[in-house]
């Protein structure tokens, strides 16, 4: 007997534990909890990017996926929804949802520039916290989105018009973001919503709200980056023995996140990639669409990509002294930028698409759909929506596709969803139904002519005129026309009423829902009896019904133009490589000690002279240049350039600056390059300006037109560090300015300071504590003197 009891009380604990979900909220009476069961019928099914089943069904319980495919038995208590005609996608997923369902960040801090007030920590942090955080407020590891995360009912029915049933949302603000949560677009409790949090670490190279002046360059931006993963090795290891810091405690937590580097231009993806090599880390990119310019390079990173569908608009180019204002490369991107997702395509690059940067989300299907017209494939399409997405997020085991057990997540259309004639009708998130168009007319492909048979009678039923009100024309077995009315309801509804050719009383009315090609239901006769009734097009609004091509011919791409190298005027079509050359009869400047030569032939292979001479021997496949009457010298060297630095060539919101580095800014799109070149000039020295009295590392690149940063840099070269004198160093004519040095006496003594400090952390090289501006780093002095 005590056995028995005990096996009951086993029997009921499993039964309460896995027959029924804890209830963590309390319910309200009178309460109608229903299971949810609901099949969807005779529908075209993709139950991922992949497959596709016709005539399938969908069977989803209580949130989840039951079955989807052919020979899918249908529950006898399952709400139906017969679907003929409507293709079911799953819902697609968004992984650079920028603050969906969070608080805005405060206001991007102004200022930071040349000659404003130095402040290392703000007296009050911008949101309410400790302060034992960062010293940088751009540095927020610590935020944590699925803490502050609500559902936001308007922007969510937003992204579900577009098709979107989750998204990854984080906040937009600083260098390093912190986590994001991947959430549902539905209206349930938060609870419900959240997929997973911390779902990955967010970085940037944008400063956000931080009022800390430094850092004001992007040079600065990837330096305070550099130092924060130095700090948190440090940290990890010594750091955490001296010194309680919540943000390096959240900065190595989510290391082991997935980590997501927003890029704003194509050559930040070259920046990030720097510093992934450096630390050893892999990223997954937001670019912002213009990569197709250097996409082979961009390839080799090996980076993940998500990438947005905001093309630019059309300029108006109708005045010619507006036209003057557009340049090429802004023109070009116009025309080449809805091909970008295409190119990624060919490139064989993994990527998600995103509807990040766009200003009317509204346009997002309509831009998909773009880019498919300029060569990305429809699978590829719905891949980047969704199986894609789900992967880098790691929630492939819910989201993504329609396999059994997954959340049903799903959009109902009335076509191919990358069709710009189709509409999305209805939204499923978390298996809820959530509308999205309601169908007011009949869609114009149901008109035409169809065999009608009601009851054990014969018709041929004609729909023409306006779908929104269409006519309805009868025509008995023997020829005889009938008067009918016909009405089309929301949601695929007919009603068809008639007065039969044998009585003089009466109609039949018969009522019926969507089958395959047609309507099938019951309706009534005269006198009241039921009977049941189908129709089955027999020709569309065009003639005869069309069978649909087993393969489609492949859609032509628009006409696009040609990338150049960089992308900008003067560009190449194709980059440069090293040749063979032989310029013959030259007059060449040596500047060696043989003077200048009369006549002679200079012989360059694989980028080096090899010989110089009269009457050299043509190699094979040298290119030979006529140098006659022309004169030949080694190029001119610039040793002291400000050319071809992006976004700011100084960091002198501190009075040492040493970390940052010019060769993480170089601009390889600069028209200087091109302008340098043609006065003769083959290499560069980039220095920092004279903001401060110690201004960073500088960089020795060739005016390699066409190539990359990394590909202009000289190699192995033992490196500069500039050092200004001077008035604009010690900024005391810069009005608002309290940035030490104020005087001349304090520029010498702030190189005493500075020197001393890192002679000190030189000799104690056991302290890895000291930050990268004090380390003994040999480097070479450019002292610059400004009276």
């Amino acid at each position: 007997m005590k056995k028995n009891v005990l096996l009951l009380a086993f029997a009921a604990f499993v039964l309460t534990n896995t027959c029924f979900s804890q209830q963590t909220y309390p319910l309200a009476a009178p309460s109608d909890k229903r299971p949810g069961l609901y099949a969807f019928t005779n529908a075209t099914v993709f139950t991922d990017y992949k497959t596709k089943a016709e005539g399938a069904t969908l069977l989803i319980r209580d949130g989840k996926v039951v079955a989807a495919g052919t020979g899918v038995t249908v529950p006898a208590d399952a709400v139906t929804y017969d679907c003929s005609g409507k293709t079911i996608y799953p819902s697609f997923i968004d992984l650079y949802a920028t603050d969906y369902g969070l608080p805005a960040p405060p206001p991007a801090a102004q200022g930071g520039r040349f000659g404003q007030q130095q402040q290392a920590q703000p007296s009050t942090p911008a949101e309410p916290k400790g302060a034992a955080y960062s010293w940088n407020e751009a540095l927020k590891p610590e935020f944590n989105a699925v803490a502050l995360f609500t559902n936001d009912a308007k922007a969510s029915e937003d992204w579900r018009k577009q098709g979107f049933g989750a998204v990854l949302t984080h906040r937009s603000d600083g260098i390093s973001r912190g986590t994001g949560a991947l959430v549902l677009l539905g209206s349930e409790r938060e609870h419900e919503m959240i997929v997973s949090d911390r779902v990955a670490h967010f970085l940037s190279l944008k400063k956000g709200s931080s009022r800390n002046p430094y850092p004001s360059s992007l040079m600065g931006l990837i330096a305070l980056i550099r130092q924060t993963y130095m700090d948190g090795q440090w940290y990890k290891t010594e750091g955490y023995k001296t010194e309680k810091n919540l943000s390096l405690d959240a900065w190595n937590a989510v290391q082991s996140l997935p980590q997501v580097f927003e890029a704003g231009e194509k050559l930040d993806i070259f920046r990030i990639n720097r510093i992934g090599e450096e630390f050893g880390v892999k990223y997954i990119v937001k670019t912002s669409g213009d990569e197709y310019q250097r996409l082979n390079e961009v390839a080799k990173t090996g980076y993940p990509l998500i990438v947005p569908v905001n093309f630019p608009e059309g300029y108006d180019v109708r005045d010619p002294y507006d036209a003057l204002n557009v340049s090429l490369t802004e023109l070009k991107h116009w025309e080449m930028a809805p091909a970008n997702a295409g190119m990624v395509q060919t490139a064989g690059i993994t990527f998600a698409l995103t509807s990040n940067g766009l200003k009317e989300r509204s346009k997002f299907l309509e831009n998909v759909r773009k880019t498919i017209e300029y060569g990305l494939t429809e699978e590829n399409a719905l891949k980047a929506l969704t199986f894609t997405p789900a992967t880098l997020a790691g929630a492939y085991n819910s989201l993504g596709s329609l396999e059994p057990g997954k959340t049903a997540n799903f959009i109902v259309t009335n076509g191919n969803i990358f069709k710009a004639e189709t509409k999305i009708l209805q939204n499923w998130c978390n298996g809820a139904a959530y509308d999205v168009t309601v169908e007011k007319a009949m869609p114009r492909e149901k008109m035409g002519t169809y065999d009608l048979k009601a009851g054990d009678k014969s018709y041929t039923l004609t729909l023409k005129g306006k779908p929104d009100a269409p006519e309805a024309q009868l025509i008995t077995a023997d020829s005889l026309k009938l008067k009918a009315t016909f009405s089309f309801s929301p949601g695929g509804l007919v009603t068809l009423s008639f007065q039969p050719d044998t009585l003089k009383k009466g109609n039949i009315t018969l009522s019926g829902a969507p089958v395959s090609n047609g309507w099938s239901g019951n309706g009534t006769m005269p006198d009241g009896s039921w009977l049941n009734w189908s129709a089955t097009q027999t020709k569309g609004p065009g003639g005869e019904r069309e069978k649909q091509p087993t393969k489609q011919n492949p859609v032509t791409p628009p006409e696009v133009g040609t990338v150049v190298y960089p992308f900008t005027a003067f560009g190449w079509k194709e980059k440069p490589k090293a040749q063979t050359f032989l310029i013959r009869n030259a007059t060449v400047w040596t500047g060696e000690k043989d003077g200048i030569l009369k006549n002679a032939d200079v012989l360059v292979n694989n980028g080096k002279i090899q010989r110089i001479g009269r009457n050299l021997p043509v190699q094979d496949n040298a290119s030979v240049i006529d140098g006659t009457g022309k004169h030949l010298t080694a190029g001119i060297i610039d040793e002291h350039s400000h050319i071809a630095i992006t976004r700011n060539l100084n960091e002198g919101t501190q009075e040492s600056t040493s970390e940052v580095r010019i060769g993480d800014v170089v601009d390889s799109e600069d028209i200087d390059i091109y302008r340098q070149l043609a006065g003769g000039v083959t290499s560069s020295h980039l220095l920092h300006g004279s903001a401060n009295p110690i201004g960073g590392q500088t960089q020795l690149i060739k005016l390699r037109w066409g190539l990359t940063p990394e590909e202009m840099k000289f190699q192995n070269w033992p490196g500069f560090i500039k050092f200004a004198l001077g008035e604009n160093v010690k900024q005391s004519s810069s009005p608002n300015s309290t940035r030490f040095p104020q005087t001349r006496m304090g520029v010498e003594e702030t190189f005493n300071d500075y020197f001393t400090r890192a002679q000190e952390a030189h000799r104690n090289t056991a302290s890895s504590n000291a930050p990268e501006s004090l380390t003994g780093k040999t480097l070479n002095w450019r002292l610059c003197s400004k009276s």
